[in-house]
């Protein structure tokens, strides 16, 4: 097939020259550099291989579109820094790009180093890459977003998730109560914070009572 496609270049780039009235002196110019190109493919190449389809490496990763719409809500979609990162690291994602996902986040920190938004979606993506465990890094990320913006919703109901995600589903709880107390009444998110809020609380419950009274201590 190389051979085919470099004839048929070859016959394309002729006709060319013909309906362009080309000099015919100059035509050893382009003849050059055809031969010196069926060369190159000759020593380089490996015409005598069979084709063969060609497959991604990566498999897509499914991303949760309400959590994406909830991100978005509490911290804006249109004219941030956050969307705009966020909704390339999300493409990232879908094409089952992990590492570069979390490329994203880290350069936009990096760009911009006070932006509450860009450091929640760093420790999440961070805690995420690490197998959902909360590596130092993503701590470290979920830490300075909650510095930044102590009295934003948006910084302790993901943090909250990447906890429930690492089953530490007790040390979630406050973090939920904390994202709820902060939620404007009117919000669009209220009742999808209040109604997770409402889940973790009957899973803790249900284990709980599982789990039976502790004995008591001598």
């Amino acid at each position: 097939m190389g051979w085919l496609m470099l004839a048929a270049v070859a016959l394309l780039a002729g006709l060319a020259l013909v309906l362009l009235r080309y000099p015919r002196k100059l035509w050893s110019v382009p003849a050059t550099a055809i031969m010196l190109g069926a060369a190159g493919y000759a020593w380089q190449g490996s015409p005598g291989l069979p084709g063969h389809p060609i497959e991604a490496d990566a498999k897509p990763i499914k991303v949760d579109q309400e959590l994406i719409d909830m991100r978005d809500a509490m911290f804006g979609k249109y004219g941030t820094y956050a969307w705009s990162y966020a909704n390339l690291a999300d493409g990232m994602l879908r094409q089952g790009d992990r590492p570069r996902s979390v490329m994203v986040w880290q350069g936009a920190v990096r760009q911009v180093p006070n932006d509450a938004a860009l450091w929640t979606g760093f420790g999440g993506a961070l805690a995420e890459y690490d197998g959902n465990q909360m590596s130092p890094a993503a701590q470290f990320a979920f830490d300075k977003a909650l510095e930044l913006a102590p009295q934003h919703p948006g910084p302790p109901f993901f943090y909250g998730l990447a906890l429930v995600r690492a089953n530490r589903f007790a040390e979630a709880k406050p973090w939920w109560e904390k994202a709820l107390a902060l939620t404007p009444e009117k919000a669009s998110y209220r009742q999808q914070i209040a109604t997770r809020l409402l889940m973790l609380d009957m899973f803790l419950q249900d284990a709980a009572q599982r789990q039976g009274p502790q004995p008591a201590r001598p």
